[in-house]
């Protein structure tokens, strides 16, 4: 994968096929400390301990259709890489974390990407799921609450036209206003 943003994407759709109900995301940055932080949890089915073991290694996976899994493993590869960390948390019935640190700086970093594309898509595509949404750097944050968002909205689906074009427009807002184009 060429950016980070799609690593989201792909753990996102674990959570999905897991059949997750709820999946938070939050992207974190400390300039000053030169680190990222991305970390996906979700409700799904879980893992068992045997599976997280080897969920990293690319000759493992759950689908049918192929017998290589890439996901994980270059979302690990990704962190590592940059002299961060990874690690993966799951509890079978009880749903997965899984969490990726960078060194902003290194040089083997990928780009962000589109992150807020790939919410965007995760949202207005999935919405029989809630996501929770958090991007936070050097005091300020903000959330993306899909179940406030449909509160409000009532009998409107969030992929209505008018909907998918204001949260495009709030999403980008807000990833300028607390990243300032610098991930």
């Amino acid at each position: 994968m060429r950016e980070l943003a799609l690593n989201v994407l792909d753990i996102a759709e674990n959570s999905l096929a897991a059949g997750a109900k709820n999946i938070e995301i939050l992207l974190w940055a400390d300039f000053g400390e030169d680190k990222m932080r991305i970390d996906i949890k979700d409700d799904g089915c879980g893992m068992d301990e045997e599976t997280v073991k080897k969920v990293t290694d690319p000759f493992t996976t759950s689908r049918k259709t192929r017998s290589v899994g890439m996901g994980l493993p270059l979302f690990r590869y990704s962190a590592e890489s940059t002299g961060g960390r990874f690690e993966i948390r799951s509890e079978k019935g009880k749903g997965t974390e899984v969490f990726a640190e960078y060194r902003i700086g290194h040089i083997d970093r990928m780009p962000l990407g589109d992150f807020g594309g790939v919410v965007l898509q995760m949202v207005t595509m999935n919405p029989q799921v809630d996501f929770t949404v958090r991007v936070d750097c050097g005091g300020k944050s903000g959330v993306l609450d899909t179940r406030e968002v449909k509160e409000i909205l009532g009998d409107i689906p969030l992929n209505a036209p008018e909907i998918r074009a204001f949260l495009k427009d709030y999403i980008s807002e807000n990833l300028v206003s607390i990243y300032g184009g610098r991930l």
